[in-house]
């Protein structure tokens, strides 16, 4: 073990010393902040303008929303009850843009769906459902309290207005949150891709230079492979730890310093519940675009599990397929060998970035709950599932998902071992399945 410390430090630094390592560690997250900037910022669908139908057949609202014009939002009234299938594929609907539903009792529950045919931008989002709930307050105030409407709005409670897709009435494919996962998995499949091949390229070198030959007097071919492949792990951590600490202070100084604390949903409405100026109201509606990324990136992602599980992860998946690509060099009889047989790995990491993005579309799949002990899948799956939450009573299939990755490593690492030994001394020959099987087999 001593000996295998002593080449992974060796490799540690002959990796942290390159040019493409500290241009990496800087300008990778340096891209990322600049990426999540661009979407905070400009990450809206733009201006819209949206034509409305108001559901009313109680009369609640009395065929009226607002005392001026929006150029906006242009509502019109239905007072029947009506369907959502028959908003959705009636001819003479097709011209609104979306449909507020408002029933008998939503004086009392205070709960008010809008179904949309395309998504509204945050802007328009934040509109439509003050405009709504601003009406509703009115016609509150008029049945229900002798208050002013003033003093009702400062001990009123919020309105909850739910926008819903008309094609996905259940919203089962709204939550963002499996995105920020699907950025996790992406992470540790790149890294592992990065690094894998940085493992393949350096054994293929001291391959074909028959400098492995010298190293192989006096260390054993598991220590040598066993120290290269946690000398590169190594660094690929050190420099996930450069990232994340950049990525980290570069989201902290948007925060505190371009995104400040008077963009919180909570801070807008209520600096838009005292206006009445339709040019102060517009600027309101218009900040309130940056809040639902950055809602989504401040407050509805536990980053400590995240990062806590992305990291056990990322050792064990690196473990796993650390040890095809240095079986993959230690066998190929020459450089264009390891190239060949790499590609199936890389097919398989690809598959894994795709698979992550099928869970995004179909989470409730039950594919889903397969993909997390397959370890080729299994650190994709398992971080896009974590971003979501897991159920009550599933948590265990994360912990077995891990222990599934973990054995999965060893017996890997065992078969890349054995490979490693027989086949690093072998020169001129050209790789086949059969030459991996009896490498396999001899001790």
């Amino acid at each position: 073990m001593s000996k295998s410390w002593l080449i992974a430090i060796r490799e540690l630094r002959e990796r942290v010393g390159t040019r493409s390592f500290l241009l990496m560690s800087i300008l990778g997250p340096a891209i990322t902040i600049l990426l999540t900037y661009i979407l905070f910022a400009f990450g809206s669908e733009g201006k819209q303008e949206w034509n409305i139908l108001i559901v009313d057949p109680s009369g609640i609202m009395e065929n009226k929303i607002l005392a001026n014009e929006d150029k906006a939002a242009h509502y019109s009234f239905a007072d029947n009850y009506m369907e959502l299938e028959d908003f959705r594929d009636g001819k003479q609907f097709q011209k609104f843009d979306a449909m507020v539903e408002i029933n008998e009792k939503v004086l009392g529950n205070k709960t008010v769906f809008v179904f949309h045919r395309k998504n509204p931008s945050v802007r328009m989002q934040t509109r439509v459902q003050f405009q709504v709930e601003r009406r509703l307050e009115e016609r509150m105030v008029d049945q229900f309290t002798k208050l002013s409407l003033a003093d009702f709005r400062k001990i009123k409670q919020p309105m909850n207005v739910a926008f819903r897709d008309v094609y996905d009435p259940l919203n089962e494919s709204a939550d963002k949150r499996g995105w920020v996962g699907f950025f996790f998995g992406t992470m540790i499949l790149l890294f592992i891709f990065l690094f894998g091949m940085t493992i393949l390229r350096s054994i293929s070198a001291e391959k074909s230079n028959r400098i492995v030959e010298v190293l192989m007097a006096s260390v054993s071919p598991v220590q040598l492979m066993f120290g290269k492949i946690l000398g590169i792990g190594l660094a690929a951590f050190l420099q996930l730890f450069i990232w994340f600490t950049i990525i980290a202070l570069g989201l902290y100084g948007m925060r505190e310093f371009i995104f400040i604390d008077q963009l919180d949903a909570v801070n807008v409405v209520g600096q838009i519940a005292g206006q009445t100026n339709a040019e102060t109201l517009n600027q309101l509606f218009a900040n309130q675009e940056y809040n639902d990324l950055v809602d989504l990136i401040y407050q509805r992602v536990n980053f400590g599990t995240m990062i806590s599980f992305f990291l056990v992860f990322f050792v064990f998946s690196y473990l796993f397929y650390g040890a095809f690509f240095a079986a993959i060099g230690a066998s190929s009889g020459s450089e264009s060998d390891g190239q060949q047989f790499v590609l199936p790995v890389i097919l398989i990491l690809i598959a894994s970035i795709y698979l992550g993005y099928f869970m995004l579309q179909n989470p409730d799949s039950p594919w889903v709950d397969y993909l997390q002990f397959i370890p080729f899948t299994a650190p994709m799956a398992v971080m896009v599932k974590l971003a979501y939450g897991y159920d009550a009573g599933s948590g265990y299939q994360l912990y077995l998902s891990l222990l599934t990755l973990f054995i999965s490593a060893l017996i890997t690492l065992g078969i890349a071992g054995r490979i490693y030994k027989n086949g690093m001394l072998q020169f001129g020959h050209r790789v086949g399945l059969k030459h991996l099987f009896r490498w396999m087999k001899k001790n």
